[in-house]
């Protein structure tokens, strides 16, 4: 099936209101694009520390949305259109132009597939649903990893460092807790590793079906997991929820400017003599996260690197 493609082009200060517009019309899905600067709030979501550097914000937005071929595109457009005109009296809405093209049908959510395939992180092999582990495999700890729409295949550089340190610190029964867990993956193989238990927490609500899912197809039982969606650093009733001095490992695979102040919450969670493998961090912010973890009163065991990326670890005497 081939889609009718229009880009739409308004202002910022109307590209909500414009595209609550459409919606409104029966238009499902409207993708934005500006160059806003993201906030803080923004990029802590993402799990990402470097961006490129973009230009300045112009004022710009560019609203695209999808009809399809059954679609009446001329009255929908029409209607677009008188919206927009009446919308001129209070709102700058831009030029308003809208330019139309044409695209083939595309499975959104699963077209990522294409790109991930079975690799290794040391001897563990890491292998979406879709592929067959081959014989020469067959020894090795597999992990079968889908992560959909949540964060977190093993492929980035600071989870293979967050994981080399799962490998190391884990002791049997240990209960670990995984901050930004994402796909479930460091969970999941602390498990492997292991541990008796393991709690997830995620700002997304993806992370709960991906967590579930990828447990699942490991052969790991929901007696052994939980993953709970909130912002342990401010919300009082994720920390409850997931309890004081219960961790023997707190795994955090973030950001550098979370981590910051995340340590000094987490370090209630954690047991006397526990330890904190955190990961996500940049190099050039390397010396800020250790400096946070030493004012929480935690003792640096490790620093390790894989390119440019950075895992502390440390321990709370």
């Amino acid at each position: 099936m081939r889609w009718n493609q229009f880009r739409l082009t308004t202002t910022t200060e109307a590209e909500d209101i414009v595209s609550s517009m459409l919606m409104d019309l029966g238009i499902q899905g409207v993708q934005i694009e500006d160059r806003v600067p993201l906030t803080k709030e923004d990029k802590e979501q993402m799990f990402v520390d470097i961006l490129p550097d973009l230009p300045e914000d112009d004022g710009k937005a560019y609203l695209t949305f999808y009809l399809g071929e059954e679609d009446d595109k001329g009255s929908i457009l029409m209607n677009v259109q008188k919206e927009l005109r009446e919308m001129r009296a209070y709102l700058d809405v831009g030029e308003c132009t809208i330019e139309e093209s044409q695209t083939e049908d595309v499975d959104w959510v699963n077209n990522w597939k294409q790109y991930f395939h079975q690799f290794y992180i040391d001897d563990i092999l890491v292998i979406p649903s879709w592929e067959k582990v081959e014989e020469k495999d067959e020894d090795k700890l597999v992990i079968h990893i889908d992560p959909g729409t949540a964060f977190g295949t093993g492929t980035h550089e600071t989870t293979q460092l967050c994981i080399r340190q799962l490998k190391k610190y884990v002791k049997k029964d240990a209960r670990i807790l995984d901050v930004g867990c994402g796909s479930g993956i460091l969970g999941m193989l602390a498990l492997k590793f292991g541990a008796g238990y393991s709690v997830g927490t995620d700002l997304d609500p993806c992370a709960i079906d991906a967590t579930h899912e990828n447990m699942e197809v490991n052969g790991i039982s929901k007696e052994q997991y939980e993953v709970m969606i909130g912002n342990i650093i401010d919300d009082t009733a994720v920390q409850d929820a997931v309890g004081y001095e219960k961790y023997d490992i707190v795994a955090a695979n973030i950001l550098a400017d979370v981590l910051i102040p995340l340590t000094p919450v987490i370090v209630r969670q954690m047991k006397q003599g526990g330890v904190y493998i955190t990961s996500g961090i940049i190099d050039n912010k390397e010396a800020v996260v250790v400096k946070a973890l030493e004012a929480a009163g935690l003792e640096v065991l490790e620093v390790n690197r894989q390119g440019e990326w950075v895992s502390v670890t440390a321990r709370k005497n």
